[in-house]
């Protein structure tokens, strides 16, 4: 591309991945940046079991964590016309680009459970959210709340609400804490259990409905539910789906190491909404900063014409708040296993808040200085290479083929 051509490169969400991505393809001053987002302001995501607490609003503004250069569209795509390398907007207007980046991030799955849709309140974006919180408000004190799921976002809403002084249950459908080592589960049912949370876990504890007070689990138990609060599975939006683009199962965007579309060199995608070489990673702010680096730094290189580098993502740990008062560091191994070593109480809560105020941290460092980040930069993910070279010598099932 010839050097004084101006790049236009619009971004498609504006969450941990996205506005990384934006910050650093300011680098180049002969490229226009254009988020386009369906908010105003940046969802602090890991903040809203505090918003629904009230501890915390759980939004920044995007001056604070999105560089000058980068112009903010509030709106959402409705389609993406890849042949044309354009974006029909939902407001009627149509953005061109050059360049793709695709981060529309996840949202709750739609819960198939009866009653869940209507009776239970989700908790994965902003505005479910806010929808809660005045719910909880409205509430008695000593009204019965059910928490249904029983991972991150389940463990530290109950553990939020409970340290106020509701009577809480969290409904496991299984294990308490899928992630954790036996040990750092043990932690945390400790910790729950000092807070007055009631964990139902164990065989038949799936959720089979749900109604305006009442909670029905598949062994036959009736858990009253004066507001059932549900943080069961994460989707993906279907945009690149609708749009004709490949995809997984489950909608995410299919692309290779480099996060290139499988369809266009001119899409890359990085967060809860890629699926490189259909091995997504964990979704969680721990990977999606780093692939949206990585997202830009495969946009730069294709502009200069050199091979992008490809995915390097290690995992190195979970943290789980369990109120503002305690919370969990539980360690992992580069395959992103959970080992016995955990860091938990007080201490604890005060690395999973230093986490919290870190993050957009490095969002506001790359805004202010783009290229400076560099955790996507580290030693080599081994382990991510071992499990694709797995995956790619493994005989491929009727199921594998029919997706």
């Amino acid at each position: 591309m010839n050097a004084y051509e101006n790049t236009e490169v619009v971004v498609i969400g504006g969450g941990y991945a996205g506005v990384m991505a934006a910050n650093r393809l300011t680098r180049r001053g002969d490229v226009t940046v254009t988020l386009v987002n369906p908010r105003a302001d940046f969802v602090h995501r890991v903040r809203l079991h505090q918003l629904v607490g009230g501890s915390d609003a759980a939004v920044i503004a995007y001056r604070d964590v999105l560089a000058e250069g980068v112009r903010l569209t509030v709106d959402t795509v409705a389609h993406i016309d890849a042949g044309a390398r354009t974006l029909a907007l939902a407001s009627g207007a149509t953005l061109a680009y050059d360049y793709l980046v695709y981060a529309v991030g996840s949202a709750a799955a739609d819960p198939t459970v009866p009653g869940a849709a209507r009776y239970a309140y989700p908790i994965a974006t902003l505005e479910d959210a806010q929808r809660l919180r005045p719910a909880l408000d409205a509430a008695p004190s000593t009204a019965a709340v059910t928490v249904v799921g029983a991972g991150p976002t389940g463990i530290e809403t109950a553990a939020e609400l409970a340290e106020q002084g509701r009577a809480v249950t969290l409904v496991c459908g299984g294990v308490l804490g899928p992630y954790l080592h036996a040990r750092g589960r043990r932690t945390v049912a400790a910790r729950l259990a000092r807070l007055g949370v009631t964990v139902v876990d164990g065989p038949g504890t799936k959720v089979t409905a749900v109604t305006q007070d009442t909670v029905h689990l598949a062994d036959g138990r009736e858990l009253p539910s004066s507001l059932t609060v549900w943080t069961v599975g994460f989707a993906v939006p279907d945009l690149a789906v609708r749009s004709g683009l490949t995809t997984d199962a489950l909608g995410r965007l299919l692309t290779d190491e480099t996060l290139t579309s499988v369809d266009d060199a001119h899409i890359v995608a990085a967060g809860d909404s890629a699926a490189p070489s259909g091995l997504p990673l964990r979704m969680s702010c721990q990977a999606a900063m780093p692939m949206g680096a990585r997202a830009a730094d495969t946009v730069l290189a294709r502009m200069a014409d050199v091979q992008p580098e490809t995915l390097n993502q290690p995992f190195a740990a979970q943290c789980i708040s369990l109120g503002r008062n305690g919370g969990i560091f539980q360690f992992a191994d580069r395959l992103d296993t959970a080992v016995w070593f955990n860091i938990n109480g007080s201490l604890g809560a005060k690395l999973k808040e230093t986490v919290c105020k870190v993050i957009p941290k490095h969002l506001a460092d790359e805004a202010a200085k783009p290229g400076s980040y560099s955790m996507h930069l580290k030693s080599g993910d081994t382990a991510r290479r071992r499990r694709l070279e797995a995956a790619r010598t493994q005989p491929q099932t009727t199921a594998d083929q029919a997706a």
